[in-house]
């Protein structure tokens, strides 16, 4: 029985012939094997429903882990391929023993976690995977910046960057009581919103208002 080395594959394979694509167990990259064409090429019935089911294979997630003929008589891989002659399935059978042998080369297993793993994701110093022996210069590199990060929000919210203060009003008109708008003129009654002020006090008032409503002053 062939013993596939990851879980983690894509069948590419054709009825023209076989191609298996190998994935890493954490980042997902993969590697994809050299095609082998079938031999026996025109001589089977195409994929049932390939344009339905095309990918259905992809990503195994360890249904097919244990070897290439567990489990397949009644799953997705069977109904895939249904209708292939017993040479084509040999010969997949086999084509799939060479993609192991060739893809196996591009990755490590973990012993900690068994897990299979591409170039990237391997700490070659540990000998294990940067899950379970994160590499020293990335940590520190990156422990830095978000210290750095920290630094300049912490630095940031100390920093005063208005000093102003934030007074909203609203004017109403002294004619008919209701705002006014922008202009010299009420938006509403055209009555006029010139303002005099008060000599006394300073305060400022509608025009044709008698005393100022600040010190009580007669307003010239």
């Amino acid at each position: 029985m062939l013993q596939s080395f990851t879980s983690n594959y894509k069948d590419n394979s054709t009825e023209a012939g076989f191609q298996f694509t190998f994935l890493c167990d954490l980042c997902r990259d993969g590697y994809k094997t050299k095609f082998i064409s079938s031999k026996s090429h025109g001589r089977g019935r195409f994929f049932k429903n390939v344009g339905r089911i095309a990918g259905a294979a992809a990503s195994m997630t360890g249904r097919y882990g244990a070897g290439y003929g567990i489990r397949r008589g009644v799953d997705a891989f069977s109904d895939r391929y249904r209708g292939m002659s017993a040479e084509w399935h040999k010969e997949h059978e086999q084509a799939f023993g060479l993609a192991q042998n060739e893809a196996r080369g591009h990755f490590h297993r973990c012993p900690k976690c068994n897990k299979w793993v591409c170039e990237m994701d391997w700490n070659e110093q540990e000998g294990l995977c940067v899950k379970d022996a994160p590499r020293t210069n990335v940590e520190v590199a990156s422990a830095k910046a978000e210290k750095m990060v920290s630094d300049i929000k912490k630095k940031a919210s100390q920093t005063e960057v208005f000093s102003g203060e934030i007074e909203s009003k609203q004017t109403l008109c002294p004619q008919c009581g209701k705002p006014s708008g922008e202009g010299k003129f009420c938006n509403n009654c055209g009555g006029s919103l010139q303002m005099v002020q008060c000599e006394t006090c300073g305060t400022r008032s509608p025009v044709g208002t008698r005393f100022c409503g600040e010190c009580g002053a007669k307003i010239i």
